[in-house]
């Protein structure tokens, strides 16, 4: 198998752009489609601090290594979830990534340690609480992004979302029609009032396993495994559907999320629908000062309720 753009051997098959192409031609791909993502969208400029946040996966140490490749000044920030020995691997592949592929551009790794500062792991704070691990992991993980990149002044938060994340997620709020999740299902979220850090998703026209190629291709040591709570996640159940769309219709992805941001994009309301909502139902949390739609912000009110359940007698 042939580079369809040079001489030399293929590594990757790309049925979606109907193409195949060497580790060079690949490579450039990639860049290319962030570039494209980053200019398309104005997600950020070279003057721009950025903040990655990074799990120790390869969506995320792709990210961070194509963005400092690319000559943006990005740190990164890591939360401990404290989900045993998966956790202890995760901070390893990211403290391994930052000494070595990461070192030459004098970054900072940002780490927060849920046990350390919440004194508990996810996995109890969710069982405390009485709520699915994985919505218990997204509002902390959610909360200490923003807290961290508002604190520490980066300028913009950037996450490692893929074409496959976002296309099953439209998946999912198309078939629940979850408008508000909608509105906001963007690979930008604004700034839009104090306390909000602007959130970017550069990957968001890359597949899963188009991140795993350049990620092998360019040696970056990741942790194989999925989180092992998100077992019986819904949100797999629909990237398998895609996939099976895929693999009868390839584009059936791209198409899909894709068509949808322009769709969107052609609205008139597009471009200030998320701001002004946000304006409008959004004020400072009483207990930390978050932008928060209730009196109390989700993050709060769920440790406010373990700190009560741990302390509760045992019936």
């Amino acid at each position: 198998m042939h580079c369809r753009k040079c001489p030399r051997s293929a590594v990757i098959k790309m049925p979606r752009h109907n193409t195949a192409l060497c580790k060079d031609c690949f490579t450039e791909f990639v860049r290319t489609q962030v570039r494209r993502a980053i200019a398309s969208h104005r997600m950020f400029t070279a003057d721009d601090r950025i903040l990655v946040a990074v799990s120790g996966g390869k969506d995320s140490l792709a990210l961070w290594s194509i963005l400092l490749q690319l000559g943006y000044r990005a740190d990164a920030l890591y939360v401990n979830l404290g989900i045993g020995d998966y956790s202890v691997q995760s901070r390893q592949k990211v403290q391994r990534f930052t000494d070595t592929v990461a070192a030459p551009y004098r970054v900072t790794l940002h780490i927060h340690t849920i046990e350390q500062e919440q004194g508990a792991g996810i996995r109890e704070l969710a069982t405390l609480v009485r709520r699915p691990t994985c919505a218990a992991c997204g509002t902390m993980k959610r909360y200490q992004f923003n807290r961290v990149a508002v604190e520490r002044d980066y300028d913009v938060m950037a996450t490692g979302h893929n074409l496959d994340d976002e296309a099953a997620r439209l998946l999912g709020n198309v078939l629940h029609w979850q408008t508000d999740y909608l509105d906001k299902q963007a690979p930008v979220l604004p700034a839009s009032l104090d306390g909000f850090a602007k959130k970017v998703k550069p990957l968001h026209r890359l597949t899963e396993r188009e991140i795993a190629a350049y990620a092998l291709l360019h040696r970056i040591d990741y942790i194989v495994d999925e989180c092992p709570m998100a077992k019986g996640s819904k949100l797999l159940a629909y990237k398998h559907a895609l996939n099976q769309l895929e693999m009868e219709s390839p584009g059936t992805k791209q198409n899909f999320y894709l068509q949808f941001l322009e769709r969107r994009a052609a609205s008139p309301d597009a471009h200030h629908t998320m701001a002004e909502q946000d304006r409008q139902h959004l004020h400072p949390c009483t207990a930390c000062g978050q932008p928060t739609s209730a009196e109390v912000c989700s993050y709060c009110r769920m440790m406010a309720r373990a700190r009560a359940e741990a302390g509760a007698p045992a019936h």
